[in-house]
């Protein structure tokens, strides 16, 4: 079992060439079969989090994502990277706080979003975001853990694509270790929002059939690939479809597609 350092010295090499896929567990189980398949490093998801406790995305208390954080860390030998939304936190003092017990967990990498729980202003202003990033990176000072700066403006659709690369290079600028803006799914916005952060490493969303692969991913200069809340999505589409045949017409063909019980048996054995 590698060290809590190891796991970090790895997770910042990772992302120093080439392009990787971190794709995101939200249970123990999951993240333990990810790790299986042989995947370098996992992230965590709070909609997938959230999700499997019956709350909508944002809902998770701090101190209960902080638990998640932690039982994936323990679970695994792999960097984790944690989705810590906006640090629970306006403030950039307490948003600092918030991330350095993020980084008491174990984690390797944590992102922080510019995007407050709150519908009047969804998006920090420019300099309370940049101080925000600021104060994280020098909390986190010395802990070896990546900090990824993400910008939420495209996604919740509140800012183009300049708009966000503006808040990309401010947040390079603050410390962020890695940059981050989900949503964009067209090559040339990616492309541009790559070179211009460059040589900073970044992270693009793949959530679905966007007609990208993670090849497609490298040639564009991205440095590492997320798939958000989509695994638990999909697992919720099984469960979903299975749920209401059975239910609306008593009929089980959608359990052909079920994982076999005796490989998830052999494989959580041990």
């Amino acid at each position: 079992m590698p060290t809590i350092a190891e796991r970090r010295t790895t997770f910042s090499e990772l992302h120093q060439r080439g392009c990787f896929a971190i794709p995101n567990p939200w249970d123990i189980g999951t993240a333990k079969y990810l790790q299986h398949l042989g995947f370098k490093a996992i992230a965590t998801t709070s909609a997938g989090f959230a999700f499997s406790r019956g709350l909508s995305d944002g809902a998770v208390t701090r101190d209960d994502m902080l638990a998640h954080i932690k039982e994936l860390v323990e679970a695994t030998d792999i960097p984790v990277n944690a989705d810590f939304e906006n640090g629970y936190a306006d403030d950039p003092n307490w948003c600092a706080e918030n991330a350095r017990l993020c980084a008491e967990t174990g984690v390797a990498g944590l992102s922080i979003e510019d995007a407050a729980d709150r519908q009047e202003s969804p998006i920090y202003d420019l300099n309370l975001a940049v101080e925000r990033i600021h104060a994280v990176r020098e909390a986190l000072h010395g802990t070896g853990v990546l900090l990824v700066g993400r910008a939420e403006g495209f996604l919740v659709g509140r800012e183009k694509v300049d708009q966000v690369i503006k808040r990309l290079v401010a947040y390079s600028e603050a410390g962020a270790d890695c940059l981050y803006a989900p949503g964009f799914k067209e090559r040339d916005q990616i492309k541009a929002i790559v070179e211009c952060i460059a040589p900073k490493p970044s992270n693009i969303l793949i959530g679905g059939a966007i007609g990208l692969t993670m090849e497609d991913a490298e040639s564009l200069g991205a440095r590492r690939v997320s798939v958000g809340g989509a695994f638990a999505r999909a697992g919720w589409g099984g469960f979903i479809r299975s749920a209401k045949e059975l239910m609306e017409q008593g009929t089980f063909d959608e359990l052909s597609n079920a994982a076999s019980y005796a490989e998830l048996q052999e494989l959580f054995r041990n």
